[in-house]
């Protein structure tokens, strides 16, 4: 199987609903720049720019600020669904909901050095998908961010999805620090996380607690 193209295997997802609304003409919001400035500068391998209500002109610009930050910090940035705004903005590739781009099409427009990643959220879905870099796979534990997508799916289900899957798995959905380990148990290459980074009162701390776990591999 292929590896995660990001290391540290910790793929950060954001969402600005979590923070107080931008002033006029500001791109990000105070407090939220400074929780995604503090979780990048601690080193996770990527970061997801979702912000799915935004029109193209509003997720270019917080696209081409944070390509900045990440280029600064060495971490990856990837754009959920619009693969325009990751090209103009210089990312480093696009994001696939399940209802998406197929992964063929993502690619032609990112070409082969850009990283295509999927998400999917049952073993049904994962044959076109192994054409992509990796696939998201959740919610693993239950979470408000992900109840919308249905109860979770558990890791019994997560080890299936990895065990069809020609590609690496990222878990997401209610991953702690304390969890990491019972879902690299369960075959995951990485975990995918939003609140407990985002959400933290210390969000470098968080992400260097997930990179502890990430590298003692599942250890107990």
């Amino acid at each position: 199987m292929r590896t995660l193209p990001f290391r540290p295997p910790l793929y950060l997802i954001t969402d600005r609903r979590r923070f107080a609304a931008a002033a006029p003409g500001e791109v990000f919001a105070a407090d939220e720049w400074r929780a995604l400035d503090a979780a990048i500068a601690a080193g996770p391998g990527a970061v997801q720019l979702r912000e799915k209500d935004l029109d193209a002109r509003a997720l270019y610009a917080r696209a081409e600020r944070l390509r900045a930050r990440c280029a600064a910090a060495g971490v990856r940035l990837l754009v959920n669904e619009r693969a325009d705004v990751a090209l103009a903005a210089g990312a480093e590739g696009v994001h696939l909901p399940e209802s998406g781009l197929t992964v063929a099409a993502a690619r032609h427009l990112v070409g082969p050095a850009g990283v295509v990643g999927c998400s999917v959220h049952a073993t049904a879905q994962l044959g076109e998908r192994a054409a992509a870099d990796f696939v998201l796979f959740g919610p693993v534990y239950d979470t408000p961010a992900k109840r919308a997508y249905g109860p979770p799916q558990g890791l019994a289900r997560l080890a299936e999805v990895v065990r069809a899957s020609a590609v690496p798995v990222v878990a997401v959905g209610g991953i702690t620090p304390e969890r990491v380990a019972d879902v690299l148990h369960a075959g995951a290459a990485g975990v995918a996380v939003i609140g407990a980074i985002l959400d933290a009162a210390d969000p470098a701390a968080a992400v260097a607690a997930f990179r502890r776990e990430l590298e003692r591999g599942g250890r107990g």
